[in-house]
């Protein structure tokens, strides 16, 4: 069993930066992956920023967002850029058993509570 928790969000203006962390617990392969995902009221959980859990492969929506890992800390996270107010959302973190980076999260089977990240012009 996988546990995550994530942290690190909050309110931010636009044009700002945030780190959002998740904390990895439990027992990981190296071939598990990790994604990020975000959903605004309304909408549909979107892909944000994935990789392999042992590293080298990454994927994300746009280059305003890079996941990383410290796996001394057993820690990913994901830095954001240039946030805009349309990047407000609940962020969560996942992991898979399934090869990765992936997209889709029907294909993540452990999730994270969730942090709110909100933007303000």
């Amino acid at each position: 069993q996988v546990q995550l928790v994530e942290s690190g969000g909050g309110l931010v203006q636009a044009g700002g930066s945030l780190r959002l962390s998740c904390a990895v617990s439990g027992r990981m392969f190296s071939s598990y992956a990790m994604g990020w995902f975000r959903q605004a009221p309304g909408k549909d959980r979107e892909f944000v920023a994935g990789m392999r859990w042992s590293g080298g492969s990454t994927d994300s929506l746009e280059g305003r967002f890079t996941i990383s890992r410290d796996s001394a800390k057993n820690t990913v996270y994901l830095q954001m850029k240039t946030l805009n107010t349309e990047d407000t959302a609940v962020y969560y973190c996942a992991a898979t058993q399934l090869l990765g980076p992936r997209r889709s999260p029907s294909e993540y089977n452990f999730w994270g509570q969730g942090t709110q990240v909100t933007v303000s012009s």
